[in-house]
């Protein structure tokens, strides 16, 4: 029988380090976030469990930001103005 619970993180991880899923998406990493830090705001957590709980929503922090970083870097620029010329990638 297995533990029930979140088991998706690494055993071993370094310092401040949470292996998050990657196949997370941008609205459930978000979502998860949301929650962690309605938590954290209640403030009824030992210190230990606050702490864990803050690593993770770091992670689920990141991985919305990796999610909008890849969206980033697919959209391309249209130009209305310009219709005739095709529309180019999307350079930050």
């Amino acid at each position: 029988m297995t533990p029930a619970g979140p088991s998706r993180r690494s055993a071993s991880r370094s310092k401040g380090e949470v292996n998050l899923p990657q196949e997370l998406s941008y609205s459930e990493a978000h979502t998860a976030l949301e929650l962690a830090l309605a938590q954290l705001q209640s403030s009824d957590l030992p210190v230990e469990a606050m702490a864990d709980l803050y690593q993770r929503a770091r992670g689920y922090a990141e991985r919305c930001e990796q999610v909008l970083e890849q969206i980033e870097q697919t959209i391309e620029l249209w130009d209305p103005e310009h219709p005739e010329i095709p529309p180019s990638r999307f350079e930050p």
